[in-house]
């Protein structure tokens, strides 16, 4: 579903991608690891084509984004739903009208369908009764899932996820998590998911693609990555504390009886 070939990209003088090359099946959630300032939120914008490479190219589901233009990068852009790291709620807007605002925008639909699309995708992120208050009035966790509603009411096939427990206490970060496992579940979306929360995004995600110095150099399953002996990755699932080794081993275990049990929603078929 999504395709990125040998990308490379930069910032003024500075190299951030160098050959990036990932792909995420339909159905699938990719968790996308490594330090900060490596380039993991731009390889999003990429994806979305709201930024250039130099070289390279992504698929969409076999089309080419980065040579799209006009109406072709509108339908491609339009199968995308991108959760941004602040929300990117509009302050001036209640929360009934930013939930509404794409479909408004883009869809020819009556408001009665309007209101009903946009109660059920709040009610489906446990904001039902909250559609009168402005962003300012919410928490940073309900303004996470506000956006979220925003993404899901136009019923993206592909979610773009940046940071989206940053900021957040870890009891409201695992809400959030789970927020997003269960929606998955509902809505079958194909996702790549930007995060530092090892190694708990471990437990919603297919894949992890580990980027660092500008190249992927780990993929794999979570079990994959964590049973994985390679220094750069072994360093940064521990935090480079050696006693963190034998506390990732219950961990370990419960990802292997989770991969057991885990089934496909999407069971291989066409959205």
């Amino acid at each position: 579903m999504i395709q990125v070939i040998d990308l490379y990209s930069t910032l003024g003088e500075q190299k951030v991608l160098e050959g990036v090359s990932v792909r995420v099946s339909r159905g699938e959630i990719l968790a996308l690891i490594g330090k900060s300032g490596v380039g993991k939120s731009v390889l999003l914008k990429h994806i979305v084509a709201l930024m250039k490479g130099q070289k390279g190219k992504v698929l969409i589901d076999g089309e080419d984004i980065t040579s799209a233009k006009g109406r072709k990068l509108e339908v491609l852009r339009s199968r995308i739903g991108f959760l941004f790291q602040g929300g990117a709620l509009f302050d001036s807007l209640t929360l009934y009208d930013n939930v509404a605002f794409p479909l408004r925008e883009k869809a020819k639909m009556k408001e009665v369908e309007v209101q009903e699309r946009v109660l059920y995708e709040l009610e489906q992120v446990g904001l039902k009764g909250m559609e009168h208050k402005y962003p300012a009035e919410l928490s940073g966790g309900m303004r996470k899932r506000a956006s979220l509603a925003r993404c899901m009411v136009t019923t993206p096939e592909i979610m773009l996820f940046d940071e989206p427990t940053t900021g957040l206490d870890p009891i409201t970060a695992h809400s959030i998590n789970e927020l997003i496992k269960g929606t998955h579940e509902r809505a079958c979306f194909t996702g790549i998911i930007v995060s530092h929360e090892i190694p708990d995004i471990f437990f919603l995600v297919d894949k992890v693609a580990m980027l660092h110095e500008g190249k992927i150099v780990a993929f794999g399953t979570p079990l994959d990555i964590m049973r994985s002996s390679h220094p750069i990755v072994r360093q940064f699932i521990t935090g480079g504390r050696e006693d963190m080794e034998d506390m990732l081993v219950p961990v370990i275990g419960k990802l292997e009886e989770d991969f057991k049990e885990k089934g496909k929603c999407y069971a291989g078929e066409k959205r």
